[in-house]
């Protein structure tokens, strides 16, 4: 009896929530954030990876310079997610979800010089700013200022991660 009742709330509580973009903004969007989180997942845990493994004589600055980087795109997942929702959709559910939806490479490789760590996550990292340029367009096109105005200190972020990964790989 308990299970029915509780059943019938889940199927009364529908999971959209009200805005007034139109629904296919909404979905074209959502879709569009839900991959863009997928790669930003992928990205924090490349770039924690590398944070993990970093070896060297310059080790203290890179482990520095990738925990902070690290902390930074972590910090992007909440407000990625919770955008989704904010526009009435779902989004990511687990780490085959992301698997799913990425297109960043994982790096499984047991050891990877810190020359190569710097260069792969600089290229990742100036995709994602691709991406993100994407993005605010679909913005733009479907009239969403909020989502624009994300993007846009998102990019301002990723753009400055380039720039100190290239700076900090440059021989």
């Amino acid at each position: 009896m308990k299970d029915a009742a509780t059943a019938r709330r889940h199927r009364q509580a529908p999971l959209a929530t009200p805005g007034s973009l139109g629904e296919a903004a909404r979905h074209d969007l959502g879709a569009a954030l839900n991959q863009l989180l997928a790669d930003v997942w992928a990205l924090y845990l490349k770039t924690k990876n590398f944070h993990w493994h970093m070896w060297g004589p310059s080790f203290p600055s890179y482990h520095a310079l990738l925990d902070d980087q690290s902390t930074q795109l972590f910090a992007m997942t909440d407000a990625l997610a919770e955008r989704v929702r904010k526009l009435g959709g779902s989004t990511l559910r687990s780490i085959g979800h992301i698997a799913r939806l990425q297109r960043l490479a994982d790096n499984d490789a047991e050891l990877v010089q810190p020359s190569g760590m710097l260069a792969e996550l600089c290229e990742d990292n100036r995709r994602l700013s691709d991406w993100l340029r994407a993005v605010h367009n679909l913005c733009d096109t479907h009239g969403d200022v909020a989502t624009a105005s994300l993007v846009e200190n998102w990019l301002e972020e990723a753009e400055q991660r380039v720039w100190f990964l290239f700076e900090s790989g440059r021989q």
